[in-house]
C-alpha cells in the first residue's frame, strides 16, 4: 500500500475515533486549537499502531533550528516567489530525525470563518504536499532545509456546526484530489 493510501485510511479511522469520543466538544463549539488537541490524540494512537510509529503527532509545530523557522516557498508568478512561514495545525513528522520527515498537513477551520482564511489554508496545503525538489529540500542527514515542501498527504477541515458536518479535502502533489463531507 502507498504512503498516500496508508495515511488516508490512518487520518479517517483517527477521524471516526474522534468523532465518537468528543460528541461534548462540538455541542459546546469549543476553539479550533481544543479540536486539534483532541485530533491529534486520536492521530497519536494510529500512528504509533502503523508503519510510521516513530514518527511524531504535533500541534502548532513550527520548527526551530538555530533560529530560523521553516517557511515554504509559495510561486505567485514567473518572476515572483514569497516565502511563507509555517505552523500548521496539526502534523505527523519524525521533527527532523528521519530523511522522510513530513508524512501529514492538516489545516482545520470552523465554516464562519472568513474565506480569505480558508483559502490560505488551502493554499499552504497545496505548497507543503508539492514534491521536493532542489532548491528548497536538501537533506544531507545533518543540515535541515530552510524551506519545507513533500509532505505526503494534506488534510482540509471544515466544521460546519450549524449543519452538523465536516467538509474533508485530501492534497498530494501541491493538488486537491478528493473532497467530501462526513456527519458530525
Amino acid at each position: 500500500m502507498n504512503d498516500v493510501v496508508e495515511l488516508q485510511k490512518i487520518f479517517e479511522n483517527a477521524n471516526k475515533s474522534f468523532l465518537k469520543k468528543n460528541k461534548l466538544l462540538f455541542e459546546t463549539q469549543v476553539s479550533e486549537r481544543s479540536l486539534c488537541g483532541a485530533l491529534m490524540v486520536e492521530l497519536y494512537e494510529a500512528v504509533k499502531n502503523s508503519q510510521y510509529s516513530n514518527y511524531y503527532v504535533d500541534v502548532e509545530y513550527n520548527r526551530n533550528v538555530n533560529g530560523k523557522v521553516k517557511t515554504f516557498k509559495k510561486t505567485l508568478s514567473d518572476l515572483e516567489i514569497q516565502v511563507v512561514t509555517i505552523n500548521c495545525d496539526l502534523i505527523i513528522h519524525s521533527r527532523g530525525e528521519l530523511v522522510n520527515d513530513n508524512l501529514l498537513a492538516l489545516e482545520m477551520k470552523k465554516s464562519t470563518r472568513s474565506t480569505k482564511e480558508k483559502i490560505k489554508d488551502k493554499e499552504r496545503l497545496e505548497c507543503l504536499t508539492k514534491e521536493p525538489y532542489k532548491d528548497v529540500w536538501s537533506y544531507d542527514g545533518q543540515v535541515h532545509p530552510e524551506h519545507v515542501c513533500g509532505y505526503k498527504l494534506g488534510v482540509y477541515y471544515e466544521i460546519n456546526f450549524s449543519k452538523s458536518t465536516i467538509l474533508i479535502e485530501y492534497y498530494k502533489k501541491g493538488h486537491c484530489f478528493k473532497n467530501y463531507q462526513v456527519k458530525i
